[in-house]
């Protein structure tokens, strides 16, 4: 039982000190991150399609194929939760008669439910968030088409902008959260497997996280950025 907690406790120090140094890191440099980089291109796209007035069909499009990503990892999640509170009682069994038995020392029926019980509110956070990532994707599709001008409706344009970077945000954090839920599925087989599927997690997301440097040449940085110097 103490080394479950003590797992458990090392887990989560271990992950919000990746997000306190990922925090650091980003007001240091914020173009280091990914994240930062998203938003500014959400708003870049945002001020295209809404300046040009030729895009409709794209932006469309673009907004269906996000609102279907977001509802079906809702779904998912959803389905996930279901199964896991049909199957409740017999996780403990198979994961005590697997052939981790000796690692879990007979853990009391209380810490199976708990481990059950983080596991689906992960789930259910996960849901929450591309909920809210559908909503706010709906609104932007209803925005996103006024073509108005950019000078006189500045306050369209930006809260359009904040809109889309709240739907992008709320998909990342509902990812995220399926992330978590691996080192909590490995806890069922043994606090032993918890800390290193821990920093296995934090290891890919800082692989994800980093921006990757991409390295073009001069013939290509001309073509990406025109004729007038800045990036289209």
């Amino acid at each position: 039982m103490l080394f479950n907690i003590v797992s458990f406790v090392v887990s989560c120090v271990l992950i919000l000190a990746y997000y306190l140094y990922l925090g650091r890191q980003s007001r240091r440099a914020p173009g280091s991150r990914v994240h930062a980089l998203n938003a500014k291109i959400r708003a870049r796209w945002v001020y295209r399609v809404m300046s040009s007035g030729k895009m409709d069909i794209l932006a469309i499009q673009t907004i269906r194929n996000s609102l279907m990503a977001a509802n079906f990892m809702a779904t998912t999640a959803v389905l996930l939760i279901i199964g896991i509170l049909n199957l409740s009682d017999k996780i403990g069994t198979w994961t005590q008669e697997s052939q981790f038995s000796l690692l879990t020392n007979n853990v009391s029926a209380e810490l199976w439910y708990l481990k059950i019980a983080l596991l689906v509110l992960d789930y259910a956070v996960a849901f929450y968030c591309f909920s809210i990532s559908i909503r706010f994707f709906n609104h932007v599709g209803y925005m996103i088409n006024l073509g108005c001008d950019i000078q006189i409706e500045e306050t369209i344009f930006k809260q359009t902008c904040a809109y889309l970077n709240r739907a992008g945000s709320s998909y990342m954090y509902g990812t995220r959260a399926f992330f978590f839920s691996l080192p909590v599925i490995m806890w069922f087989f043994g606090p032993i497997f918890l800390i290193p599927a821990t920093v296995a997690l934090i290891a890919g997301l800082a692989v994800l996280d980093k921006v990757q440097k991409c390295d073009l040449s001069e013939a290509d940085r001309a073509f990406i950025t025109g004729q007038s110097g800045e990036w289209l």
